[in-house]
């Protein structure tokens, strides 16, 4: 029996814990060598997980740079601002790296990321992990087939959801740019990823975008309404209430997503959880944060050969993260739902539907990609073993193209213009 992929997990957050659970189910595929996170209750928890030694257990990723490589790859899960140093430093060691994206928030770093894997001779897996769920891979695949004829326009909407909006970007890691990054690259790098894919390789030309901050500011404060939460005489009539959103969940019995990631030195429990919202960021009145990203923003892209794109992320939605298509072509149009496909023929008038299978072994995850993270980490450790980057879905170079296309747009809306593409998409402006 060949050995497994020996793997280290950088960032024991949720994200390194969602990943690093591959091992759990497949230990004869991939082991979790080492840990490194600042923090000790997540470093300690993962570490009991995976029966990892103390001697590979560190508080500081720098430390596994300072020593001799001992495993095969790297997962970094690290917050945003720090993907870039722990990426480039342990690709030159020889590390092949799944970064969760964005890969970096500067483009040049995002730049300085690629360029490192490539002289270094190592694979890069950036986690768009939409490229990895079933249905929507299937999207590629008829558009390659000619089902649709020549396309067109493509029509994208991610509806993030009124609560996950609340939690990540106007209490949580992502709400305040200097922080994080800005929404859309941290929230719709996927999405971009996407149209860029389903564009076939032609250039964009040309880009445009607008957005803002809406409604989460000081100006909508209520009246009488105070700055937490637990103290709030009106927060019984407010949709974005921590105590709904977080602590009804616990008393329910859930403590998964999102009530998970607000507890971060405890298990999360009625106590804990009460606490977290008593004195962490977290309970705070969504009024009174320090946020400024953007809660809904439009993107238009023209590549060549006449496809335009349009592309929507907004908080305000029901439905959390279940993407919609519309790709329009010369011969029919596709559309996805988030659960389907479904496919119109303009000579026959006929609807054809497609599904995939997202069923997964051993329920692994539990984020909000559906069986995507684990046919993402599949692919991954595949690739490690078999010495085969085609396994990968989204190359190095590819995935720098897409996300220069999430900067460019978000030049456009700071400046008001539109950024007209170089060969690279580098936003030089004509």
């Amino acid at each position: 029996m060949s050995s497994p992929v020996d793997v280290i997990v950088v960032g024991a957050g949720n994200r390194g814990e969602n990943y690093s659970g591959y091992a759990v189910i497949f230990p004869d595929r991939m082991r979790v060598m080492g840990i490194a996170d600042p923090r000790d209750f997540a470093r300690k928890k993962l570490q009991a997980r995976h029966k990892v030694s103390d001697e590979n257990t560190f508080n500081d990723w720098r430390c596994i740079a300072e020593r001799e490589k001992f495993a095969d790859a790297v997962l970094i899960c690290t917050p945003d601002r720090l993907h870039k140093d722990p990426a480039v430093a342990l690709a030159k060691k020889g590390y092949h790296v799944l970064l969760e994206k964005p890969m970096a928030v500067t483009e040049e770093d995002c730049t300085e990321i690629v360029e490192a894997c490539i002289q270094s001779g190592v694979m890069l897996t950036v986690c768009h992990v939409l490229r990895y769920d079933l249905i929507i891979h299937r999207i590629k695949g008829l558009i390659d087939s000619g089902v649709i004829g020549d396309v067109f326009h493509i029509q994208h909407l991610e509806p993030v959801g009124f609560y996950h909006f609340a939690h990540s970007f106007v209490r949580g890691n992502w709400r305040n740019e200097a922080e994080s990054s800005f929404a859309l690259l941290a929230k719709s790098c996927h999405d971009l990823d996407l149209i860029h894919h389903w564009a076939g390789g032609r250039r964009c030309i040309k880009v445009s975008s607008f957005g803002s901050l809406s409604y989460f500011t000081k100006e909508n404060k209520p009246a009488n309404a105070a700055d937490r939460c637990l103290d709030c005489r009106v927060e019984g009539d407010c949709a974005y209430s921590a105590k709904k959103i977080y602590l009804d969940q616990v008393k329910r019995g859930g403590v998964g997503w999102p009530v998970s990631v607000i507890c971060s030195n405890s298990v999360p429990d009625i106590e804990s959880v009460t606490e977290a919202l008593r004195t962490g960021p977290y309970g705070r009145c969504v009024y009174e944060c320090d946020n400024d990203v953007c809660s809904n923003q439009v993107v238009n892209l023209e590549f060549e050969g006449g496809l335009t794109a349009a592309f929507t992320m907004v908080a305000f939605t029901e439905e959390i993260c279940l993407r919609k298509t519309s790709i329009h072509g010369s011969k029919g149009e596709l559309s996805y739902n988030g659960s389907e496909i479904k496919v119109f023929d303009f000579l026959t008038r006929k609807t054809t539907k497609y599904t995939a299978d997202m069923r997964v072994p051993g329920n692994f995850g539990t984020g909000g990609h559906s069986s995507a993270d684990y046919h993402l980490i599949d692919s991954f450790i595949a690739a490690v073993k078999h010495k085969d980057p085609s396994r990968i879905r989204s190359g190095p170079k590819e995935t720098l193209a897409s996300h220069k296309l999430v900067f460019a747009a978000e030049r456009s809306r700071l400046e008001n213009r539109v950024v007209y593409c170089g060969d690279s998409c580098d936003g030089e402006s004509q």
